[in-house]
């Protein structure tokens, strides 16, 4: 995960930014960036943002 942005803020916008623009699913994105969905999850999650599965999208 240290590819990613440290910033709770802007690892939010990125991830979402990436969903909407390039993966189709938060597991594709999770492959391709080799980053652990839970960890993810649980990183986003401890900042406030809760990932929604049919929107594709944290908010």
């Amino acid at each position: 995960m240290e590819s990613l942005p440290q910033d709770t803020t802007m690892l939010f916008s990125f991830v979402n930014m990436k969903l909407r623009d390039q993966y189709n699913s938060l597991e594709d994105l999770c492959e391709d960036l080799n980053v652990n969905k839970e960890d993810l999850v649980k990183r986003l999650a401890a900042g406030g943002f809760e990932y929604n599965e049919s929107l594709k999208k944290f908010w």
